[in-house]
Parts: structure tokens; sequence; C-alpha cells
């Protein structure tokens, strides 16, 4: 009786990969998800960084050796209003639901990772430099979007240029290997039989699972991803869905301040002795001079509504709030700009963080909707929520519309 040949024990070996769902077809689909997946998440990622107009001030601008790779911004609109929010949404909520696509994606392919020799020409040793990039930037784009919506900055440095810098890597890998293996994806997918590739194991194991059922727990994973983190763009009994999201509970408190924020007032290190209507004053400079308003003062002038919503990066947004406070183009026309409103510089109490300072294009404060508020759903602002005043522009990202606002300067930045 002969014996059985020995299982192979390296990974180079072809035998040693053993699973039957390994197949040129069930890549093949795969990747055509994750072709039109990974598209959209560049394309609305891009939207993302220059919805902080960068090119308007180097406070907002993140990424300031960027070069050519910001040739594509335009200044951001305030029309329609909810776009920042639907945007970041689509970018957020599309982005957890394709990481189990992702992940069965490498898993079907680990065999040509370490399939020998290493480059049998010079296009083939192009093509293994390009796939170790897309590998390595897809998990890094993956893991340090996952790691900002959770607010986890375990990671190096800022996680504004380590994303948009990847980014670029990443997509830049991904439209080669898009461009040499989509013909074939779409070839795989439309042959009946499927034909044996370097991915199909010369010696399989016994299948548990068919590829179809494969598919689908693959389609289920990222069903239930979608379940659990797209609550967080909407308000009410759907917020408490969103599981994964770390802004996805039960609203702040309740009452007319009782919807989502970021930073409180605490980490900020807002002090409750500046706010006080005795101690705090708001600055305006322009050609006109400087003008220093009281909170008291500021609701004797002119006040307009405008009904709008918060929305982060991290991919979280509250429904449409009622705000209340004073047009930033009545307050540039204070400063001394009666008819085209200016860019404006705007300054917070707040002690830390990346955005305590921040600009705002010249549309964006000529927009009657943009507003310093003083009160939101027919209340006072509470302390977490920007009190004495907070900026808020219609379709801005959230960190634009700044709280707890000290001074702003009227001018072309």
């Amino acid at each position: 009786m002969r014996d059985e040949p020995r299982a192979p024990r390296l990974p180079t070996s072809p035998g040693f990969w053993r699973s039957p769902l390994r197949g040129p077809r069930f890549t093949s689909v795969l990747g055509l998800v994750l072709l039109a997946g990974i598209t959209v998440l560049f394309v609305t990622g891009l939207l993302s960084y220059a919805a902080y107009n960068p090119d308007l001030s180097p406070v907002n601008d993140k990424t300031p050796d960027k070069g050519i790779l910001g040739l594509y911004l335009f200044a951001w609109p305030t029309n329609p209003h909810w776009l920042y929010r639907l945007n970041q949404g689509v970018h957020v909520t599309l982005g957890i639901t394709l990481i189990p696509v992702l992940l069965a994606k490498l898993w079907s392919v680990v065999p040509r990772l370490f399939a020998l020799p290493p480059a049998r020409s010079l296009a083939h040793a192009l093509e293994r430099i390009s796939l170790l990039l897309l590998v390595g930037g897809g998990l890094f784009e993956f893991v340090t979007g996952v790691l900002n919506v959770q607010l986890d900055y375990v990671f190096p440095g800022s996680f504004y240029p380590l994303h948009f810098y990847g980014a670029w890597v990443f997509f830049a890998a991904f439209v080669a290997h898009a461009l040499l293996k989509t013909p074939t994806a779409l070839r795989n997918l439309r042959r009946l039989r499927e034909e044996r590739d370097d991915l199909v194991s010369p010696r399989p194991a016994e299948p548990t699972v068919s590829r179809r059922g494969a598919l689908w727990f693959v389609g289920g994973g990222s069903l239930l991803l979608f379940a659990t983190t797209v609550g967080q763009n909407f308000g009410g009994p759907l917020r408490r869905t969103a599981l994964l999201a770390p802004h996805g509970g039960a609203e702040p408190g309740s009452g007319p301040n009782g919807f989502q924020i970021n930073k409180t007032a605490a980490y900020a290190g807002i002090d409750t002795a500046e706010t006080a209507g005795d101690a705090w004053r708001l600055v305006v400079t322009g050609p006109a001079g400087t003008v220093r308003l009281s909170r008291a003062e500021l609701a004797g002038l002119p006040l307009h509504s405008a009904a709008l919503p918060i929305a982060c990066v991290e991919g979280w947004s509250t429904p449409d709030q009622w705000w209340r406070g004073v047009r930033l183009r009545d307050l540039a026309a204070l400063a001394g700009y009666e008819d085209d409103p200016p860019d404006v510089f705007v300054e917070s109490l707040q002690r830390r963080g990346a955005f305590r300072k921040a600009a705002l294009r010249a549309n964006q404060v000529a927009d009657p909707r943009s507003l310093l508020a003083l009160y939101v759903n027919g209340e006072e602002l509470s302390p977490d929520h920007g009190y004495p005043a907070r900026i808020i522009v219609p379709a801005a990202p959230g960190v634009l519309n700044t709280k707890w606002v000290a001074r702003m300067t009227f001018g072309d930045l």
C-alpha cells in the first residue's frame, strides 16, 4: 500500500493552499465589487478634502506639500446645504461596508503573494510591486479610516496627511491593477466553466460551503456592517442602530440642545469665566477697524434663522437644527465690507485642537444662511454646542463650524 504524499509545509508551494473556494470566478466577483466601491470611496474622499477649502488659508490645509495632488481643488459650495452630510455619509458608510469584501478578496489571492519565482520578467516584477502597493495601501487606508471614525488616533502623525497621501498611492496601484485585471475578470464571469489557474488548488480539501454560499456570507457581513453604521447619518431611533459608530448611541441629553456633538467644552478647555456675559466679547476686525461686541449687543442686532445640519469627517451627522443668530455678511458689513463680503478667519477660545482656528471662503460668508449662531432650536446654545456663539455654515464640514468664537478677521486670505 502506497503512502499518501506528505502535505507541503511551505506557503510557497501551490499544494499548501487547499481551500476549494479559491478560483478565478470567485476572485473576479469580489474584484468587480471593489472596483466600483473603491472608485466611489476615492471620489468622495477627494471631495471631502476639497470641502475644507485647503487653498484658502494655511490653517485649513493639513497637507501643505500636496503640490500637483491639489490640482482639482475648487471653492466648496454652500448648496445644497446637506452636500457634505451626504458625501461623508457615503464615504464612511461605504468604506466600512466594503471591509468584508476587501478581506475576502485578499484571502482569495493570498497564494499569489507567495508564488515563486518572485519575478518571471520585468512586466511580472512591476505587477508584483503594484500588488504590494495595492495590498499595503488598501489595508493602510481602511485601517486609518476606521481608527479615525472611532476617534482612536494611535497612528503616528496627523490623520489628514496620512490618509490623503496614502489614498493617492493606493489608488494609483489600484488603477494599474484594474487596467491589468478587469478584462480577465469580465472574461471569467462570462465563461460557463471555470478554467484552472494558479488560484485553484492542485489538491483541494473537501468543501464545507459552496462558492455561492461564501459570497452570500461575505455579502451578509457587509450588510451587517452597513446596518450597524448607517444610522449615524440620521437622528432619532435610527441613530441607536449605529452600534459601530462612536456617536451612534442615544442623543446626548434632551431638549433643544439634545443632539450630537464632537468635542465637549471640558475637552476643549473652555473656562466658564471666559464665556460669562461680563467677560466675553466678540472681536470683529476689518478695514473699518476693530469692534468688540458683547453677547447682549449681538442679540440686539438683526437676527436670522436657518435650518442646517452638522456633519463631521467621521461620518456622523445630525438632522437639520434650527439656528438663530447674526448673519456673517452683516458682521462683515460692520467690519467695513458693505457690498461684497470677503473671506473670514475665525478664532476660538478652544485651548487645543487642529481646528481651533479656521477660515471660510467669501461665498460661505455671503450665504444668507451662514450665521454666528446664538440660539439653537429656540434656546441659548449649551456650553458643549459653543456658547456664547458659534459658526454655522451650510454644507461645511463640522470642524469649520467653529464653536466658542472669540475673534473674526475679515479680508482676503
